[in-house]
């Protein structure tokens, strides 16, 4: 299976030079560290900055420069700091071309759920409504099964609903998978060592499996 870094590594081969790229709070914060030298990447952070660049090393942090989920970053030559209306409305005009988010559940049908667990107290949904209103290529980076050991790959999303009908993509620990206009889950990819077998058992959503499914390489 693959860890966190794995997900984000595999994530990262997405990303086309001369993106703009929205990167979520979680996992998709760690894709940042394996973007290639030579592409060229916009990576965008919806507090306000333009050129992020990977996080620092310790030691090497500035309190004041963070990401929208608090945790000092660093910034490349060229970056540009604005306020939140300004970045809001890049995404709202859908200059993003790429949103990485994180999700606690994720529909057949690519609707999201990823900012409310009702009972627990939480501060707001941040910009993840916006991002999934207004972005036209969203991939989700995710866990495949919570704590209990139950799909997060859903018939239907359980908890309260971020977006619908949204969702492109989703890179978990088992495998890469698209998310079909449909409705079902195409499995595209596998993490090695994972099977097939091992993949159709932990996920409650209607799964597709064409032919043979290659393993994911990093």
């Amino acid at each position: 299976m693959l860890d966190k870094q794995g997900i984000a590594k595999r994530i990262a081969k997405e990303i086309k030079d001369g993106y703009y790229v929205n990167l979520g709070i979680g996992i998709p914060t760690l894709v940042a560290n394996y973007i290639p030298d030579t592409m060229d990447v916009v990576l965008q952070s919806e507090n306000g900055l333009l050129g992020m660049g990977p996080f620092p090393f310790e030691g090497e942090e500035d309190p004041d420069t963070i990401n929208a989920g608090k945790q000092t970053i660093t910034m490349l030559p060229g970056s540009a700091i604005f306020d939140s209306a300004m970045s809001f409305g890049m995404i709202r005009a859908k200059k993003v071309n790429l949103t990485i988010l994180g999700a606690m559940e994720v529909s057949e049908n690519g609707d999201i759920a990823n900012w409310k667990i009702p009972g627990k107290m939480v501060k707001g949904m941040g910009g993840a409504m916006d991002l999934v209103a207004s972005a036209e290529n969203i991939i989700v980076a995710m866990q495949h099964v919570n704590k209990a050991g139950e799909s997060k790959l859903l018939p239907q999303c359980t908890l309260p609903l971020t977006g619908v009908h949204c969702v492109k993509k989703i890179v978990t620990e088992l495998g890469v998978f698209d998310v079909l206009p449909e409705g079902g889950f195409r499995l595209i990819e596998r993490a090695p060592g994972v099977s097939v077998e091992e993949i159709k058992q932990a996920t409650a959503g209607k799964l597709i499996v064409e032919g043979e499914v290659p393993e994911i390489i990093l």
